[in-house]
């Protein structure tokens, strides 16, 4: 009878291994959180520029435009019985184009501007999917998971996912020549992921690595700013039924809901003390 012992060998880890791995833990915290507020700050500046754009596209190229409608107005009324018909005529091309440019420059400062979010990030892209069909005539959709924590996203973090949706259907627009885009947010556990894809062309491969062009640059600082990441996949087809281009958009909501949480500590510790 075989009455030996097994003894259960436990790995010594030295103690300097363990300091080692916990220092490079450590830092790679600290980096996250590096990366996280140098989006913030690029993402702020963005916005920043983008108001003081939008200002004076209303204020001063707005002016000049309605200034410019009246002027043309009086060399109409003005212009003598006889004046070669010509004159009507480049008249009329000029209103024309001034009418082109002054509903151009409407839209940009509508889009410049921040959306209203009072509503949350669901009306606020519910509002402007269907404002997106009435400009673009594209069928588009919009579908959201039922998820309480929508409901409590910051300003910073939902103006953030509202940027990138704004962004990804503004180039289908202008490059996929698609015929339907589709508008989804997702939720797991630790993500709220946006979808957006179209049934257009796709990407050439020569495109997707100039990857500016589809402003990724920005959408990857939103991301980043919530510990999260843009992927964008395309199937390239002979016509638009057979391609079509996705951009996935991934924000964690531990960092999303990071200031909703301070504020509300705030709010209770404001009421305790009240007390």
């Amino acid at each position: 009878m075989d009455t030996s012992i097994v003894v259960p060998i436990t790995a010594h880890v030295p103690p300097s291994i363990v300091r080692e791995e916990s220092s490079a833990e450590l830092e790679l915290a600290r980096l996250r959180a590096r990366v996280r507020e140098l989006s913030a700050e690029l993402i702020h500046a963005q916005e920043a520029t983008c108001q003081r754009v939008a200002r004076e596209l209303h204020d001063s190229v707005g002016a000049e435009l309605t200034a410019t409608r009246f002027a043309l107005a009086g060399v109409e009324t003005w212009l003598p019985a006889d004046a070669p018909p010509q004159c009507a005529a480049a008249l009329k091309v000029a209103s024309r184009s001034l009418d082109t440019v002054c509903e151009a420059a409407r839209h940009a400062v509508a889009e410049l501007h921040a959306p209203a979010l009072e509503a949350g990030i669901i009306g606020a892209l519910s509002q402007w999917t269907g404002d997106f069909t009435a400009r673009t005539q594209l069928r588009t959709s919009f579908v959201c998971a039922a998820d309480v924590r929508l409901t409590r996203l910051p300003a910073d973090a939902a103006l953030a996912i509202f940027r990138v949706a704004q962004e990804a259907l503004n180039n289908i627009a202008k490059h996929a020549r698609a015929s339907a885009a589709d508008v989804r947010i997702e939720a797991s556990r630790r993500h709220l992921t946006l979808v957006v894809s179209d049934d257009g062309v796709g990407l050439a491969p020569r495109a997707r690595i100039r990857q500016s062009h589809f402003g990724l640059a920005g959408m990857r600082a939103r991301c980043a700013a919530f510990d999260g990441s843009v992927q964008i996949s395309a199937r390239r087809g002979d016509d638009a039924t057979q391609g079509g281009t996705t951009v996935r958009a991934r924000f964690a909501w531990d960092a999303m809901l990071a200031d909703a949480a301070c504020v509300e500590r705030r709010a209770v510790s404001a009421t305790v003390l009240s007390l």
